[in-house]
């Protein structure tokens, strides 16, 4: 087992608003040892979509990927967004390295099924899909990845992957080289037992807690596929996951990070 990695997922509001992303990543560069950033850009690419005349579709919360949203999103994604948090991180000293799953063919998928709803191009991943031999070279070589949510199907065809997905199927795979831990970042400062009260942090969750937080609404909607993932993540060899503040980053390796997830 090689040293320690950390993964980490930045979403929500940090990554349209230029001021928090960019106080985000000065502590994101700061933490010490191997690391990966996995990030979206989903209000970038509405915006953007939007000035060309493409409508977006979503579902429940999830986007309806046609072709000209594709075109899009892969511009946005592994593009604008990827590129601009690559240049800050070189910035900050950070030596980061920008990839979509095609890159190095680290991360394939492949498109969605039909059922009741046509997803269009999104990629589902599955239990071989990432590389991990591709990115330990990246990451014995000094780089730090940073991952965008497209990826591939090896046939060219390029997909719309949810990104709290990705950062979950590569903490799994890379925990079998790597003591790994996955850091999901967003706005709030961590899991909430009021959605309201910002001061309501639950410090951890089991996984049976899980269900019982689950089943009383406390955890509901957006947030549940997010901890599913993580729990899925931990029961696969992942050490520790952690939910947190963006702009809090600086305490983790204090120890006094967001909300902590135990398998048990």
């Amino acid at each position: 087992m090689n040293s320690g990695l950390h993964i980490i997922k930045i979403g929500g509001n940090v990554i349209d608003d230029d001021a928090q992303l960019q106080r985000f990543l000065e502590q994101f560069s700061a933490l010490r040892g191997k690391k990966i950033l996995v990030h979206g850009g989903g209000k970038i690419a509405t915006r953007i979509a939007a000035d060309l005349g493409i409508e977006a579709k979503l579902v429940d919360g999830r986007r309806i990927t046609n072709k000209p949203m594709l075109d899009v999103v892969t511009m946005v994604y592994a593009g604008l967004t990827n590129k601009h948090v690559v240049s800050s991180l070189q910035k900050l000293g950070c030596d980061a390295l920008g990839l979509c799953g095609a890159d190095g063919n680290t991360i394939k998928a492949i498109k969605r099924p039909v059922r009741e709803i046509d997803y269009g191009y999104v990629g589902d991943i599955l239990v071989d899909s990432v590389n991990p031999h591709s990115i330990k070279k990246f990451l014995e070589a000094g780089f730090t990845p940073v991952f965008s949510a497209i990826t591939h199907n090896g046939l060219g065809q390029l997909l719309n992957t949810n990104a709290d997905t990705i950062a979950s199927a590569l903490a799994v795979s890379l925990a079998k080289i790597y003591e790994t831990k996955l850091i999901y970042c967003f706005e709030k400062d961590g899991v909430l037992r009021d959605v309201n009260d910002s001061d309501s942090v639950i410090q951890s969750i089991k996984a049976d807690e899980f269900e019982q937080l689950k089943a009383t609404n406390v955890i509901y909607e957006g947030m549940i596929p997010k901890l599913e993932n993580a729990f899925e993540a931990l029961g696969k060899g992942v050490k520790n996951v952690y939910i947190g503040n963006a702009l809090n980053l600086y305490k983790y390796q204090q120890g006094e990070f967001g909300t902590c997830l135990l398998s048990k």
